[in-house]
C-alpha cells in the first residue's frame, strides 16, 4: 500500500510514509469490510460514512506539516484511523465526532492498537475544542460548505488546516495561520461525506 498507492503519487514525509507503514488499517474497519482495507479506494465503515483511501489519509497528513510534538485537532474521527495516523508520527491528538457510535467504536479500535493517548469527544466538530487551543494543525475529514471561523481561530499562527471545502463540487484546501490573517491554497478535487450539524445550518 505504501509503495504502491503512497510514495508512488508523491508523498515524501518520512514520518508520514512510517506512520502508514505502522498503523494497522484493517483494525479499524467493520469486520465485514476488513478484506477491502489495504485497496485504493474508501470504503464504508456504517452511518453513512467511510474510512478515507489511503492516499487521502497521507496526503491530508503531510499537507498538515505536522511532526513529533505537533498538537493537532481532527474534525471527524470516523474510523479513528486518520488519528491512529496522526498519533503514530508523534502528534498530540484531539478528535472530536458527532456520531456517538462511532465515536464509540473508534475509541474501542485505538485503545486496543495502543493509541490510547489520543483524546476524543463526542459532538459537533464546528465549534472545535476551543479549551484546548491553539493547535498546530487542524484536519478536517469531512466538507462543511464553508470554512467554520471557529476553527480558524483556534489554529496556531503558523500552523495549517487541511480540509474538503464544498457543498457539491469539493477541493482539498489548506489554510496556513499568519501574523497577518490566512493564507489559502487549493490543492487537488475531492469528494468527502458533508460535515453535518451546524455546518449545514449556516
Amino acid at each position: 500500500m505504501v509503495r504502491t498507492q503512497i510514495e508512488r503519487r508523491g508523498i515524501r514525509d518520512a514520518g508520514v510514509l512510517s506512520a502508514m507503514g505502522a498503523v494497522p488499517r484493517h483494525n479499524f474497519m467493520p469486520p465485514a469490510t476488513r478484506a477491502l482495507a489495504y485497496g485504493d479506494h474508501p470504503v464504508s465503515i456504517g452511518e453513512s460514512q467511510t474510512i478515507s483511501q489511503p492516499y487521502i489519509v497521507a496526503l491530508m497528513t503531510e499537507l498538515a506539516g505536522v511532526s513529533a510534538g505537533s498538537k493537532v485537532l481532527e474534525i471527524g474521527t470516523g474510523s479513528g484511523y486518520q488519528a491512529a495516523v496522526l498519533a503514530e508520527v508523534g502528534c498530540d491528538v484531539y478528535s472530536i465526532e458527532i456520531i456517538e457510535s462511532l465515536a464509540k467504536t473508534a475509541r474501542q479500535a485505538l485503545d486496543a492498537n495502543g493509541y490510547r493517548a489520543v483524546h476524543t469527544r463526542v459532538g459537533d466538530g464546528y465549534q472545535g475544542w476551543p479549551e484546548e487551543a491553539p493547535f498546530d494543525a487542524i484536519v478536517i475529514t469531512a466538507a462543511p460548505p464553508e470554512v467554520p471561523p471557529p476553527l480558524l481561530e483556534q489554529l496556531a499562527v503558523g500552523g495549517r488546516m487541511v480540509v474538503p471545502v464544498g457543498a457539491y463540487s469539493q477541493d482539498l484546501v489548506v489554510i496556513t495561520r499568519t501574523e497577518d490573517g490566512f493564507r489559502r491554497r487549493s490543492v487537488i478535487p475531492v469528494l468527502f461525506v458533508p460535515m453535518t450539524g451546524e455546518a449545514q445550518r449556516r
